[in-house]
């Protein structure tokens, strides 16, 4: 029998969004004054065995969020079409409410690039009721993946997410505005265990990203 564990509620945690130019010569550049956040044990809130990590930007049209994380190298991405269940798999995703936390994006990016999006309506908050719209479309979201095995034992698994505003909200968030999120990776691995990673921690045994009372909170500049 699986037993849910209630989630820790506290102060939503904050991430700061500053403005900055993206750099096509170098898309895997993080801005300066943008400062990484680590994901840790979606679970206990402890420190994950694949280090991860999460920092976001804009442009004032468009947010960037740039994952990077320790890797294994075995890699489980076997979907290519959009909309598949990527969560089986590896994936990063994000959560995003940009007004009430009742109504959600879900994104999430496979280590092969294919796209899942969804728009998440969910009144009491967690996983029971919650209606999921797969019909939904982030227009304009593209995605970068890279696995670069130059660092020696340890190989890191990068992936670029760029979301038009506008598939999101009627127009860009204002300097100081908030919107209520959080990020969260998996990584499969038949030699470790399967590893569930959240910026935020849910709190949930097993596995449940659709808390929304854990979401942090983006502050844009």
């Amino acid at each position: 029998m699986c037993h849910y564990h209630t989630p820790m509620i506290r102060a939503p945690s904050l991430l700061q969004v500053p403005r900055a130019a993206f750099s096509i010569e170098d898309p895997w550049a993080i801005p300066d004054g943008c400062v990484p956040a680590p994901l840790k044990a979606s679970d206990s809130g402890a420190v994950p065995r694949l280090r991860t990590s999460v920092a976001a930007y804009h442009d004032g049209r468009t947010l960037y969020a740039l994952f990077w994380g320790a890797d294994d190298e075995e890699v489980v991405a076997s979907m290519f079409q959009r909309d598949d269940p990527l969560y089986e798999e590896d994936v990063v995703e994000l959560f995003l409410a940009p007004d009430e936390t009742d109504v959600y994006f879900e994104i999430e990016i496979s280590p092969a690039g294919t796209i899942f999006d969804a728009r998440i309506v969910s009144p009491a908050g967690i996983r029971a009721g919650m209606r999921v719209d797969v019909g939904w479309t982030c227009e304009g979201l593209t995605s970068m993946v890279r696995l670069d095995r130059r660092s020696g034992s340890e190989a890191t698994l990068e992936t670029l997410v760029s979301i038009p505003f506008e598939s999101l909200v009627s127009s860009p968030p204002p300097p100081r505005s908030r919107w209520r999120a959080n990020f969260f990776r998996i990584d499969r691995s038949s030699a470790h265990g399967d590893a569930y990673l959240a910026w935020q921690p849910t709190g949930k045994t097993p596995a449940d990203f659709h808390v929304t009372a854990a979401f942090g909170e983006l502050e844009f500049e």
